[in-house]
């Protein structure tokens, strides 16, 4: 998260110091626990507590909103999207005496009564920092136990302050402010931490003041490394097998130097990820060991038949696996170490069907999650992604009949839409003597069977946007009862539009993204839209970089986010950087002004997980005009003379012509010129969507000339005395063009010219149609 390292650490250690009070256990039994989701029994899910603090009964709706954002924002990162079936979530709703939390945003704000003692500056201590925002550990927990079945073993505490105001710290009981425009980031970088087993990618310590160097022996963090690239490779170490391809958080997986707090001496797999900068996603690296983390939480092979004693091989075997979202797991059956073939993925097995020796057998289930967020052996083997169950079978065992009324026992939840991208699965009663089979049909219609019939990838139906009716039909061969279970499958995907402050130009042609040319910092506004209820979030991406979730302005979530040359600052970190080095970064990174041409891609994941496609506008950004020493705005009788300084004319009407003198400028913005401009030797001279009605000649300017959105009646000439950069001229329309020295600039939006051309103007003008 953006908190810094100092900040993950030092909460690790205080977020739990504080004892709890009598009446704060006491106070736990008036709380009420808001079951979110609830996939199985909680002693086999990984359940996360949110927990309110500094919400009064009337600031409940808010807390509840806070709640949802950060859940919506959590389920569109992997892995929690693809195993979001692996969790339980609980809200605990506790009613405050005071709105708000202590010392926000300062020491000197007043301390609040509040159930869960929630504070900045470390719990209002001077020698802490403003972002450590603690929580009473004891209390937390106390309020937590009312989520029956969960315990410090199996869940995780988020605890969320009713503030606006940037802050949160990590551990088992992780902290973030309810209301910041970048809160909803903090829980999945916290889970890194404490679920994942992450370390913080920071190249600094405290925010502003760059790390020193590293000079230990090979990290035990799974992505950081002392390594080179050859050498991970030639020593098949830490992520050799990732190496080249492009990165989930952007950029490819590499070596890039900075991590554990320090500038130098230690590399991490990726330019930014979740771990870090907030907004972009975990990298493979992180993503493998997250992924590994969470099923090593909950058990992929859930139950099934007794294993304790011998079974017949007259019987049906069977075994309850979990359920990813995204995809099936893969089931595999083998008897005496010899595989059995065509099983299909089921989830059974009729040993009837074997015909097997006389005597003793051993039948084993493999169950395997075939995710290809996994490559490292050791983990796709290990107990978190693969686990067996083992039968002795005796064909000298009897199975007495077992009635087994037909039922659905477990399913996907019917209780909200499933995206078009998911995999549906049912449960069924386990008779020993039978199979009941499924039957899947989409909107009456009957669909393939696709091998296990228990689960129904819908991604390989390729459904058309729309709402669709998805039917399960479970039926028993012996009896023909049948049971049904029904979803609502939304297809629809999300939309999103954008809103870009005021360009100098627009330049839109069919087939093709619209183009905006700036000449100064600009604003993008996402909103997302969607047929039905629930978050739709909002991810853009800057020249192919890595998706980031956008959050609106880190200072304020209702603000658009701001493009700059080199970023903008905000409390130690830089957002919103065109140039090299990223869109977020650390102020004292390398980084050069990313004047030019950008392409910025915008999509949506709406509530249920459809990802929408993505769309992209073309923003091109020229360095902004020099301050200005005199403005004129308004009407101008006759002719102005430019004879010191920066003249702007800025919505002006000059009545006669203008003359700039040498070394002096002129930058006209959406102005009018009744004459004609003349400039001999002037520093600079910006024509910005500015009308000059005679002819245009600027000869030996000596830094730059930049026409962007100009319209010239007469002549415009550019004349070089052998020293000025290329001009620009864009999106302009002129009555002649005659060029000398370097051609122009046409930033993609070419110039029209009524009359003739002459010398090097063809690269930024085209005749008129």
């Amino acid at each position: 998260m953006r908190i810094r390292a100092w900040l993950c650490v030092a909460a690790m250690l205080a977020a739990g110091v504080v004892a709890a009070t009598p009446a704060a256990a006491a106070a736990a039994d008036s709380a009420t626990v808001v079951p979110i989701q609830v996939t199985g029994d909680p002693a086999k899910r990984f359940n996360l507590v949110l927990l309110g603090d500094g919400y009064t009964e009337a600031d409940l709706p808010t807390f509840r909103s806070h709640v949802d954002r950060h859940l919506n924002t959590l389920w569109t990162i992997e892995p929690f999207k693809s195993y979001r079936s692996y969790f339980n979530v609980y809200a605990v709703e506790i009613v405050s005496a005071e709105s708000g939390v202590d010392c926000d945003p300062g020491l000197s704000a007043p301390q609040r009564n509040t159930a869960l003692g929630m504070g900045f500056w470390g719990g209002c201590n001077p020698a802490s920092v403003q972002r450590l925002l603690t929580v009473n550990g004891a209390a937390a927990n106390a309020y937590a136990d009312l989520a029956t079945g969960t315990n410090r073993g199996n869940r995780q505490l988020i605890a969320l302050a009713n503030s606006g105001t940037y802050g949160g710290a990590g551990g088992s009981n992780a902290t973030a402010s309810g209301g910041n425009a970048l809160s909803a980031l903090i829980s999945p970088h916290e889970l890194g931490h404490s679920l994942g087993g992450l370390q913080d990618e920071y190249d600094y310590y405290g925010r502003g003041v760059p790390g020193d160097t590293y000079t230990g022996p090979e990290p035990d963090s799974a992505h950081h490394t002392v390594l080179t690239e050859q050498q991970m490779r030639e020593t098949r170490a830490k992520w050799w097998r990732w190496l080249g391809e492009p990165s989930e958080a952007g950029g490819k997986i590499g070596r890039y130097e900075g991590g554990l707090y320090l500038q130098h001496g230690v590399w991490r797999p990726s330019q930014h990820s979740m771990m870090k900068s907030l907004g972009f996603y975990f990298d493979q690296v992180g993503r493998e060991q997250m992924t590994e983390r969470i099923a090593d939480r909950v058990g992929i092979m859930q139950g099934g038949t007794a294993t304790e004693q011998p079974v017949g091989a007259d019987r049906v075997l069977w075994v309850d696996t979990l359920h990813p979202v995204s995809h099936a797991l893969a089931v595999t059956w083998s008897v005496d170490g010899k595989a059995v073939p065509r099983t299909g993925n089921a989830r059974h097995l009729d040993l009837r069907k074997l015909r097997v020796a006389p005597g003793r057998h051993t039948v084993t289930a493999t169950v395997t999650d075939p995710t290809p967020f996994v490559r490292d052996p050791a983990i796709r083997n290990s107990a978190a992604l693969t686990q067996t169950r083992s039968w002795t079978v005796d064909t000298g065992v009897r199975t007495p009949p077992v009635a087994a009324p037909l039922a659905i026992t477990g399913s996907t939840a019917t209780d909200r839409p499933v995206g078009a991208g998911d995999v549906v699965y049912v449960q069924t009663s386990q008779p020993t003597d039978r199979v009941p089979g499924v039957r899947w049909s989409l909107d009456g219609r009957p669909v393939a069977d696709a091998g296990n019939d228990r689960d129904l990838d819908l991604d390989t139906l390729r459904l058309s946007q729309g709402t669709h009716r998805l039917t399960a039909r479970v039926s028993d061969p012996a009896t023909r009862e049948a049971v049904t279970r029904t979803w609502t499958v939304d297809a629809t995907s999300p939309d999103v539009g954008y809103a870009l402050s005021e360009p100098l130009l627009t330049l839109t042609r069919p087939g093709r993204p619209t183009e905006y040319v700036y000449n100064g910092p600009f604003t993008m506004g996402l909103t997302g839209t969607d047929d039905s209820a629930g978050q739709v979030t909002s991810e853009f991406r800057l020249d192919g970089d890595g998706w980031h979730n956008y959050y609106g302005w880190p200072t304020d979530a209702r603000s658009p986010f701001l493009f700059t040359a080199t970023g903008t600052d905000v409390d130690g970190l830089v957002y919103g950087n065109l140039g090299s080095g990223g869109l977020s970064l650390s102020p004292f990174a390398e980084r050069s002004p990313g004047y030019g041409r950008h392409t910025i891609e915008y999509r949506g994941i709406d509530a249920v997980g459809n990802v929408g496609a993505a769309r992209a506008f073309v923003a091109t950004l020229i360095p902004p005009p020099p301050a200005c020493t005199r403005v004129v705005s308004g009407r101008h009788a006759g002719t102005l003379v430019v004879t010191a300084g920066v003249t702007c004319l800025r919505e002006a009407t000059v009545s006669g012509g203008v003359t700039v003198r040498p070394g002096t400028t002129l930058v006209a913005e959406r102005s009018s010129i009744a004459g004609s401009l003349v400039s001999a030797g002037a520093t600079a001279v910006e024509l910005l969507n500015t009308d000059v009605r005679g002819a245009v000649t600027l000869t030996g300017t000596t830094d730059h000339v930049t026409v962007v959105g100009a319209r010239v009646t007469g002549r415009l000439a550019l004349v070089s005395a052998g020293t000025e950069t290329a001009p620009i001229l864009a999106g302009s329309r002129v009555g002649s063009l005659a060029c000398s020295g370097p051609a122009p600039v046409d930033l993609g939006a070419a110039t029209i010219v009524l009359g003739a051309t002459s010398g090097r103007c063809h690269l930024g003008s085209r005749p008129a149609a």
